[in-house]
C-alpha cells in the first residue's frame, strides 16, 4: 500500500478465515520502506508530466521495485504469503471523467515474485459509473464493526459507518497531503504531534473560505485526489500568505470541523498516520464529542494495507471486495486483476 501521503510503502502480511461468516484476521509481520526522494518526486507530480512511453516504463519499473520490495520482505521474515493485493500508488484520479490510474504493474509484481498478484482494484467501479472509492469500508464492515465510525487520517480524511442497514463511506477533506506538503517547505516531513500547528492562530477568514468549498455540501459517495486539492485547497491558502504556523493552525481547525459534521458521538475508531498526530486527535476529539479509540501502532499504521490485503481474500474468495453503497456504482462489484503463472519457485 502506497498512499497520497508520500511516506512509503507499506506491507503486511495477513491471515484471514471465515467461519460461520464472520471473518477474523492476524497480522503476521509488517513493515515500511521509505522512498527515496526521486521516486518520491516521481510518484508526486512528476509522473503526470511524463510522456507516454515515459510512464509505461516508469509503470513496469515501480512494479519492479515493489515486487523486489516483496522478496526481501518475504526472506527477512520467512513468509510466502498465497497472494499478493497491491493497491499500487494513485496518480489519476478523475472519476467524473471515468479516469483513474494507480501506478505499479501487477504484472511485474507477479512475475517478480512468481505469487499470483491482484492489483487495479478500482478500475471496474469506475467504468461502472462509480467513484471507484472508497474501497477500506468492505473491511470496516467486515473486520472493525463493532466501532460506530472508523476514521483514517491519512493524505485525506475519510469515514465509514452503518445507516439504515447500509455502509456510507465518503472521503471528507486533505489531512496529511497538505500538512506534509507544507513541513517540507521547511525541512520536515511532518508536523510532529502537531507542535507547530499548537503554536499557531486561528486565521477565521481563511477558515470561512476553506469551509465554504462547495465540495463539503455535497452528499456522498464522493472522493477526492491530488487535483482537487491543487485546485481548491492550494489556491486559497496561497492567496492568505500568513506565517506557516498559522496556516497549519487554521487548517487543522478546517480539517477537524470536516470531521465533526459527520462523526457526532458514539465510538470513533482513528487509524492511519494521522493518529499519531495528538494535537489533530484533540481537536477531532473536541469537535465531535466521540469516544476516541486509537488501536495499537500495528492497527494505526497499516490498517489500510490489512483491508487492501483483505480485498485480494475477497477477490479469491469470488466475494464483493466494493461496495456501491459507497462508490455510487449501480452494483457491488468484485474489483481486481489478477496475474498469475501455472508453476511456483
Amino acid at each position: 500500500m502506497s498512499g497520497t501521503s508520500l511516506d512509503g510503502l507499506d506491507i503486511c502480511c495477513t491471515t484471514f478465515q471465515k467461519s460461520n461468516d464472520q471473518w477474523a484476521f492476524k497480522i503476521d509481520c509488517s513493515k515500511a520502506y521509505s522512498y527515496s526522494d526521486e521516486l518520491k518526486e516521481k510518484l508526486g507530480n512528476k509522473a503526470q508530466q511524463m510522456s507516454a512511453i515515459e510512464f509505461v516504463t516508469f509503470h513496469s519499473e515501480y512494479g519492479k521495485f515493489l515486487g523486489k520490495r516483496v522478496n526481501d520482505f518475504m526472506k527477512e521474515f520467512h513468509v510466502k504469503p498465497d497472494i499478493i493485493a497491491s493497491h499500487g500508488h494513485t496518480i489519476f484520479h478523475k472519476p467524473e471523467k471515468q479516469i483513474m490510474f494507480q501506478i505499479g504493474d501487477g504484472a511485474a509484481i507477479a512475475a517478480e515474485t512468481h505469487i499470483p498478484t491482484v492489483s487495479d482494484f478500482r478500475r471496474l467501479d469506475i467504468m461502472l459509473g462509480g467513484q471507484g472509492a472508497p474501497l477500506v469500508p468492505i473491511g470496516d464492515r467486515l473486520l472493525f464493526g463493532a466501532y460506530d465510525y472508523c476514521l483514517n487520517l491519512g493524505g485525506f480524511s475519510n469515514i465509514s459507518f452503518e445507516s439504515q442497514g447500509k455502509r456510507i463511506a465518503f472521503d471528507i477533506s486533505p489531512v496529511n497531503y497538505v500538512i506534509n506538503h507544507y513541513c517540507r517547505q521547511i525541512g520536515l516531513e511532518f508536523d510532529k504531534d502537531g507542535e507547530i500547528a499548537r503554536s499557531g492562530n486561528i486565521y477565521q477568514p481563511l477558515l470561512d473560505e476553506l469551509n465554504s468549498i462547495k465540495f463539503y455540501q455535497q452528499p456522498g459517495p464522493k472522493s477526492l485526489g491530488r487535483e482537487w486539492v491543487e485546485t481548491f485547497i492550494y489556491p486559497i491558502l496561497v492567496k492568505y500568505n500568513l506565517p506557516l504556523k498559522d496556516t497549519l493552525r487554521t487548517f487543522y481547525e478546517h480539517a477537524a470541523y470536516q470531521i465533526s459534521r459527520i462523526a457526532k458521538g458514539g465510538n470513533l475508531l482513528i487509524t492511519g498516520g494521522g493518529a499519531f498526530n495528538l494535537f489533530l486527535v484533540e481537536r477531532i476529539e473536541e469537535l465531535t464529542a466521540c469516544r476516541i479509540v486509537i488501536p495499537d501502532r500495528q492497527i494505526i499504521e497499516y490498517k489500510e494495507a490489512l483491508i487492501f490485503a483483505f480485498l485480494g481474500a475477497l477477490y479469491w474468495n469470488n466475494e464483493p471486495n466494493c461496495l456501491a453503497s459507497v462508490t455510487g456504482a449501480p452494483f457491488d462489484n468484485i474489483g481486481g486483476m489478477l496475474f498469475k503463472m501455472n508453476h511456483s519457485r
